[in-house]
């Protein structure tokens, strides 16, 4: 049974609580109300519906305002909301009225959906009753009515969308893995980008905060004091013999590994059942995953690389230039700069979407050969037509897929289906 609303949540649900966004969080949030027996006004940007667009009438209808992480800080809607003297919350926010559980918090550039699928799973191997949630797709108000009184502990991924309007959240621990130049489309730099995951830190005190390398330097460069202990150690280490044969064995994924182990120890679980849960993990669809030979061959798919420093942790791991198929949606950043980065690790690069033409350019003066293709089918065709025993073929995109495909999964689908096909 739900806990029921505090007193500061409780009189707002006398009239309708305005929700914004139809996608997998809004609904979530519906579904809450109804549980708790409130009533959910649904506000949608992509409805033709003139009555689903919010203006200054409709939020003179509500107290309350609960919306998904596609809408900033600085949205139109919510600077109507609060001028009407609404109270807005993210919607992590607003689910953890309900939440009575442990909270453990990851975020990060790059490997934060594989540290919550880890941690989740040795969790459970420890005999704890955990289920992951948050934006991996499964939003926290749904988890709270579909897992509690199953499960006592939370594992919740948070990106810098939900992190930087984070009021009321409390984690019990916070990850974070890395920091990298991603999501400029959305934030106004890098520092902004860094400052919206710091919000995580500041609602995770006083508990426990764990942090990558890469993250300890920006940190420094802009004067954020990390927590006591926070520090970790998780790039240029020397490999575990006791992870070899496991998805841990190098970087990058030896980096999410140590940082779940430096919680591990901290918590006092036994470290032999971390070792064992590493084992026998196995990564999510989409990451770096070996879809098959053909003709002496190799390719690899790696759609889920939505940035670059996605992209570079993946060629770092090829020891000779492979053939490289990428491109895709901008999210700001410098495309130059990444493909003066990667050059050096590519035989060719097949690139397409509406970033083709720049990276192209950037490659051609690097002395990088680049061939530009109108479809994910004609990349992967040139490429194989090239490629001869022992090479490797990488989709590594290092942008969103949203200009060409219906998200990241939908094109490594059909990017092994096409490799099966050839």
């Amino acid at each position: 049974m739900l806990p029921s609303p505090p007193d500061e949540i409780f009189v707002f649900l006398q009239r309708a609580v305005a929700v914004f966004g139809g996608g997998v969080s809004g609904q979530g949030v519906l579904g809450l109300l109804a549980e708790i027996g409130g009533v959910g006004r649904l506000y949608d940007e992509k409805s033709p519906d003139a009555e689903n667009q919010f203006t200054a009438s409709h939020a003179a209808r509500h107290g309350l305002v609960v919306f998904s992480p596609g809408f900033p800080v600085e949205h139109p809607w919510l600077a109507t909301a609060r001028a009407a003297g609404c109270v807005c919350l993210g919607e992590l926010d607003f689910a953890s009225f309900f939440w009575r559980g442990e909270i453990l918090a990851i975020t990060g550039t790059n490997g934060k959906t594989t540290l919550t699928e880890f941690l989740t799973h040795a969790l459970i191997m420890a005999g704890r009753t955990t289920h992951m949630m948050g934006n991996i797709g499964y939003p926290f108000s749904r988890f709270v009515i579909e897992q509690t009184g199953r499960v006592d502990v939370a594992v919740c991924e948070v990106s810098s969308f939900q992190a930087e309007t984070l009021e009321r959240l409390r984690p019990n621990v916070t990850f974070w893995t890395n920091f990298a130049e991603d999501h400029l489309e959305r934030h106004p730099g890098m520092k902004a980008y860094f400052a919206a995951k710091w919000k995580l830190l500041e609602r995770t005190a006083p508990g426990p905060v764990f942090v990558g390398t890469s993250v300890q330097k920006y940190a420094a460069e802009w004067g954020y004091t990390l927590p006591v202990n926070a520090a970790v150690a998780t790039e240029d280490q020397t490999a575990d013999a006791r992870l070899a044969g496991t998805v841990f064995a190098q970087y990058p994924q030896l980096e999410n590994f140590l940082l779940a182990a430096a919680w591990w120890r901290h918590a006092g679980l036994p470290e032999a059942k971390l070792y064992l849960a590493a084992k026998n993990f196995r990564l999510g669809q989409h990451r770096l995953a070996k879809v098959g030979v053909r003709r002496g061959v190799t390719f690899w798919n790696d759609s889920k690389a939505t940035n670059f420093h996605a992209v570079e942790a993946a060629l770092g791991t090829f020891s000779a230039p492979v053939f490289w198929i990428g491109g895709g949606k901008a999210k700001g950043g410098d495309l130059p700069g990444f493909a003066n980065r990667i050059a050096a690790k590519i035989r060719h690069a097949f690139v397409l979407g509406e970033t083709q033409s720049i990276l192209a350019e950037s490659f051609r003066a690097n002395q990088t050969p680049v061939t530009t293709s109108g479809s994910l089918e004609e990349a992967v065709r040139a490429a194989f037509a090239q490629a001869t025993t022992g090479d490797h073929i990488l989709l590594s995109p290092g942008f969103a897929s949203f200009d060409m495909f219906r998200g990241y999964d939908d094109r490594g689908l059909q990017f092994e289906s096409l490799v099966e096909n050839l």
